[in-house]
């Protein structure tokens, strides 16, 4: 059994790129989750915000395709964001001020990782056109899809005088 097998717990949780190249296995319960709404994340992601778990780096293991990733280190931060060569799918984020920490996307797991994401960093860079909660109804002859209800124009009285 290699060094890096046997630190993992018995309790682990796998994921997976897009494209099946790449396959990570973390052990559960994760450090923490979060939702992350900075500008950053939202770039890299390609979304309004992105959902991470974060672990140990001595706790994630690359099963299959560790060639197959590739690495992007952000200019200003330094931070280095991982993706499939393959898919693009992100895989890792790490940060320079926490060396032994990796953060991963929670989408790559099908199975809990242990924690609940109830954190948010970055608010105020969240955009406008987010999803807030608004009522949500079915949209007519597309099964599946929602949409948000009209907001509701308050008709302009004339001044009774």
């Amino acid at each position: 059994m290699s060094k890096s097998a046997r630190k993992l717990s018995a309790a682990r949780a796998t994921g997976d790129c897009l494209c099946g190249a790449v396959r990570i296995e973390i052990a559960v319960p994760v450090f923490w989750a979060w939702h992350d709404h900075s500008k950053a994340s939202q770039r890299a992601q390609g979304c309004a915000y992105a959902t991470y778990v974060g672990c140990w780096k001595s706790k994630l293991r690359v099963v299959k395709g560790s060639k197959s990733i590739s690495h992007f280190e952000e200019p200003q931060t330094h931070a280095v964001r991982s993706f499939c060569k393959k898919c693009g799918t992100p895989i890792f984020y790490q940060r320079t001020r926490a060396p032994k920490m990796v953060n991963i996307p929670r989408a790559l797991f099908d199975t809990r990782t242990g924690r609940e994401p109830l954190y948010h960093i970055g608010l105020d860079d969240a955009p406008e056109w987010e999803y807030h909660g608004e009522a949500l109804a079915p949209l007519k002859g597309y099964p599946g899809v929602l949409m948000a209800r009209p907001k509701r124009r308050k008709t302009q009285r004339a001044p009774v005088f």
